[in-house]
């Protein structure tokens, strides 16, 4: 059978971490090249996974394999150059989030995808879980009513990353996430960037309504990047969001994600710490799913399979899209924006 041709660009911390084994052993993808500025890292790479072809240029890489599909795990600040060259040569693209660092750029990629007539897939994790498409489809088929407000709260373990320290848990990874990345306040580093873009990502998988005007503030961390964020969000028909993020949860507690819609027929609540989903209807007609403790996992592969199925054109769905990582890359683009003027700022 056919497989899934794919190559990467910008393999460093999580790229080589994750992505490489998962399409190394990925039974519909053959990882054709892998592209990485530094010739000794990128030998380093080839070494521990030797077959797919090594490129310092991406560019080189992109005009000479026939490639179905590029994973760009660049630094932020470059996923939209490297997007748009991969679009441009015929392949659907998964960007690592966030999709851009400007709501202008990120409208750029969506459109040209749609030129193109390729896929963009965005690897918000818990996007891909199976009780998270049903949690979507129930609000999607009413069963809420009009969305009137939502409240959307991550809390992560990761103040060393933003506070410029490293991340204690990839210690022993072969590459550290780069400073430069997560902590720099010239180079999209912060929470919002690094974390709320996952959060954000889920709720417009959720709520289908586009963002129009965010009022946000911040604490700082050592780097003078955001380490806590608050936000008010103003959707479309008029409706209102409450966003909070933080990286000071202790290392040794468990992430936090947790999302509750509230519309004019009931309320939805989706908690990825504690694994639920419950929907609660005025009349009582409520869908309360039995679900296994470690459900709410983050999901670090399953974005790679999709991708394959989407090259293979068996994919059902795709669970975090061009439009979706629009959204959310439109609230940030707002947040930042609102951060330093200290005041509402329109999408």
């Amino acid at each position: 059978m056919a497989k899934a041709r794919i190559a990467l660009i910008g393999a460093g911390w999580w790229g080589v971490e994750v992505y490489v084994p998962a399409m190394m052993s990925h039974a519909d993808i053959e990882l054709v090249a892998i592209n990485r500025r530094d010739r000794t890292a990128l030998d380093e790479i080839l070494a521990r996974y030797p077959g797919p072809k090594g490129y310092t240029d991406y560019r080189e890489m992109l005009a000479t394999e026939a490639l179905d599909a590029v994973v760009i795990t660049s630094p932020h600040t470059v996923h939209f150059e490297h997007a748009c060259a991969a679009l441009e040569a015929g392949c659907h693209v998964l960007i690592d989030k966030p999709m851009t660092t400007s709501a202008k750029d990120a409208r750029t990629v969506v459109q040209l995808a749609a030129e193109r007539q390729r896929e963009i897939l965005i690897p918000y994790g818990w996007n891909y879980k199976p009780f998270v498409t049903e949690a979507a489809q129930l609000i999607a088929d009413g069963k809420v009513g009009e969305v009137r407000h939502v409240t959307c709260n991550m809390g992560t373990f990761t103040y060393d990353l933003f506070g410029g320290h490293g991340l204690k848990e990839a210690a022993d990874h072969m590459f550290q996430p780069n400073k430069s990345t997560w902590a720099d306040p010239d180079k999209a580093g912060g929470y919002g960037w690094g974390q709320l873009s996952h959060s954000l990502g889920l709720m417009f998988r959720l709520v289908n309504l586009a963002p129009t005007q965010v009022y946000a503030l911040s604490t700082k961390s050592d780097a003078d990047v955001d380490l806590t964020d608050a936000a008010v969000l103003t959707f479309e028909n008029g409706a209102r969001a409450s966003i909070s993020g933080s990286a000071l949860v202790p290392k040794h507690c468990s992430y936090q994600m947790d999302i509750r819609v509230y519309g004019t027929e009931g309320m939805l609540l989706l908690d990825m710490e504690r694994t639920r989903m419950e929907l609660r209807r005025f009349d009582k007609n409520d869908v309360i799913l039995d679900l296994e403790p470690d459900a709410g996992q983050y999901a670090a592969v399953e974005p790679i399979s999709r991708l394959a199925e989407v090259c293979l054109g068996t994919a059902k769905t795709i669970e975090a899209n061009g439009v979706v990582g629009l959204r959310a890359i439109e609230v940030l683009d707002a947040m930042y924006r609102s951060m330093k003027s200290g005041k509402a700022e329109a999408v």
